[in-house]
């Protein structure tokens, strides 16, 4: 299984315009329009990104390579991304670094316990800052020397990515009404709400999750989520 940091110390060093050069990183992140920023951000930091969608592909993935790090989403269609955190934290087969990232409060205490070495708060910093985060956990030897250069670059991921969140969100939605897929179908929505800066959007979730969970005008939150999202599907489309 090839070890992607000491090929990073010994082949492509980082550059102060490519802080992350050499760097091969694995996403397990369910949202393509978060994923999409992830990557605009890592081909412009130099880094190398595979993405994993679910549990089962990230767990296939690691079966094969060993990325020097492993950015890893909370909440997934198939279980919580504590589960695979809790897996390879002090195993075999770890990553040399192994962050989570969520949007929600209680995340990163979750995350930590269950063995990640650092913590992604959503939505993600500008490439400054992504970059910034992900230095702290690398080895000095993995770091450029002297000053870094900002870039101005448009990060926002094309209107094409929200699309698809949306439709998938909306899905989640209808497959997951009056069954515990519910709570993934609510915390997808709340995700791509707050990736694409929607406040709206996020609080209809918000509101979503919280009838379904006391079980109270489930069908009115339902109803008023589904509007929102068809508004906001309705939108992305004109972008």
């Amino acid at each position: 299984m090839t070890d992607d940091m000491t090929r990073l110390r010994w082949n492509r060093k980082p550059t102060a315009a490519q802080p992350l050069m050499g760097l091969t990183i694995l996403a397990v992140e369910d949202s393509r329009f978060a994923s999409e920023a992830l990557r605009l951000a890592c081909m412009r930091s130099g880094a190398r990104l595979r993405r994993a969608d679910c549990l089962a592909s990230a767990r296939r993935h690691l079966a094969v390579y060993r990325p020097a790090l492993l950015l890893v989403d909370l909440g997934l269609p198939d279980g919580c991304g504590t589960e695979l955190i809790a897996e390879l934290s002090g195993g075999d087969v770890e990553p040399p670094v192994i962050l989570a990232m969520s949007g929600e409060d209680g995340g990163e205490a979750r995350a930590r316990e269950a063995g990640a070495d650092g913590f992604l708060a959503k939505p993600l910093p500008g490439l400054a800052g992504f970059q910034a985060e992900i230095l702290s956990y690398l080895p000095s030897e993995a770091r450029p020397s002297g000053p870094r250069l900002a870039d101005p670059a448009d990060m926002e991921p094309d209107g094409l990515a929200l699309q698809d969140d949306l439709k998938r969100a909306a899905e989640a939605l209808e497959a997951g009404r009056g069954s515990r897929a519910a709570a993934y179908a609510a915390q997808f929505v709340a995700s791509v709400a707050r990736s694409s800066k929607d406040g709206a959007l996020a609080d209809a979730a918000q509101r979503f999750a919280r009838s379904h969970a006391a079980g109270q005008d489930v069908d009115l939150a339902h109803g008023n989520l589904r509007s929102a999202l068809a508004a906001r599907l309705s939108d992305a489309r004109q972008i």
